[in-house]
Order: structure tokens, then sequence, then C-alpha cells
């Protein structure tokens, strides 16, 4: 077994967490805390939050620290930090930063876009290279709020561009019905949206009249991860 297979649940953990909407205001600063376990067994504690950076632009960022499992016997961290601009009040990126770091083993990876030349920049430690931007474009990490907008504004079936390693990747998702949901936060009648553009066995449960992230995500490509709400306020 690799080092690399050992730590997918990990690295999986970005893809967790990933329409235009301009009904609404755009949402203010947030914490939100959540337990992440793999296959039913506590694994960490992940820290999301939004901040307004100033000059039009906010920072959304999520913090994993392991605490259960061979990724916190390696001191295992992952960090994710995106910077975007709002359009209408759905997010558009601006930049993207993610680093993993273990006691053995680190991986980064930087995203930029330069709107006046339409191009994204990625290096991921081997050399920049360059694809065509989208507008509107998101990455993974802004994901599960651009989804959260959407679902308040009452859409149903959502299409958002998502800057992944070399292209612009439409993915397409959809409200699936409402399920009962019980986390550390609390029980809630949640709506289920699911990916469904692609077979990566990506769920979530939304209440988007009280919150923009999902009380609960699951995955099953890279680890078998579940992310459930502990804890959400406004700063």
């Amino acid at each position: 077994m690799t080092i690399r297979t050992l730590l997918a649940p990990l690295i999986g953990l970005g893809l967790l967490l990933g329409t235009q909407a301009t009904l609404a205001a755009a949402p203010g600063a947030f914490t939100a805390t959540y337990n992440v376990s793999q296959g039913g067994e506590p694994m960490g504690v992940a820290t999301v939050t939004l901040r307004n950076a100033g000059n039009g632009e906010w920072v959304y960022s999520k913090d994993v620290k392991s605490t259960g499992g061979l990724a916190a016997m390696l001191g295992a961290s992952l960090t994710e930090a995106s910077r975007f601009r709002w359009k209408g009040d759905a997010p558009e990126a601006i930049r993207y930063d993610y680093q993993l770091q273990t006691g053995i083993k680190n991986k980064q990876r930087h995203m930029t876009v330069d709107w006046a030349s339409n191009q994204v920049t990625l290096d991921e430690g081997k050399g920049p290279q360059t694809y065509p931007a989208s507008p509107g474009m998101v990455e993974r990490n802004t994901t599960s709020l651009a989804l959260g907008l959407a679902l308040r504004d009452g859409k149903q079936q959502i299409t958002l561009p998502v800057a992944v390693r070399q292209q612009v990747q439409t993915q397409s998702f959809k409200v699936t019905g409402k399920e009962a949901v019980k986390v550390p936060a609390g029980s809630f009648n949640a709506e289920r949206i699911d990916r469904t553009d692609a077979e990566r066995g990506f769920s979530a449960w939304y209440v988007p009249a009280r919150y923009l992230l999902p009380v609960k995500l699951s995955q099953h490509d890279g680890g078998d991860l579940t992310m459930e709400l502990v804890s959400y306020r406004a700063n």
C-alpha cells in the first residue's frame, strides 16, 4: 500500500468541500466546524471560514486537522484557501491555494486567475500551465458554497464551471429529495443534492434556509469520507 493510498481520504476532503444566483444578497462572514470520518471511524476535524478580505474580495478557507487513524499518526493536515469576488451573489475564483502536510510528504497546488487575459495559471511544483478561464468559474474548494447559494435561491438543478487541473469542467448537480439527517449540530429535514454528470459517489445534505454549507456531506470516491456539521456561526 502506497503513502498516496493511505493519504487519499485526507486529499479527498478537498473534493467534498465545491448557475449563477442573483436573487439575494451575498452572505456575510461565518465559521463552521465539522467532524470528519472515514468508513464510520473518526478521522479529523475541519474548520471552514468565510471572511471579507477588502477591496471587493473574500477568502473562503478550510483547515483540516487529523485526529484519528494513520493520518493522525503521520501528523497530516490539509489547508485550502480560496480568494474570490462576488458575481451577483455567486463566487468567482481569483486564487486557490492547497497544501497537504505530513511527517513524510508535502503537496502543494497554486492557482491564479487573470481575468484581464481570461487565463488560469496552475502550478503544482512542476512548472506552471495555463488554460482559458470561464465566467462565473469556481474551484473545488468553493463548490460547496456555490451550491448552498444556488439552493438558497430555490435552484433544483445546478450547473457549475469548476476549474480543475487542466481545464474548466462543467459539473452538474440535482436536488433528489428531502431526507431526515441527524448530525452533532442537530436534526434536520434536509435537501439532498447529488452530482449527476459523473459517477463519483458525491452526495450532500443542505438546509439552505439556515446554512449556506451542507449539514452532511458524503463522498465514496477517494476514501469513503463523511463530514457532519458540529457548529455554524456568523462572525
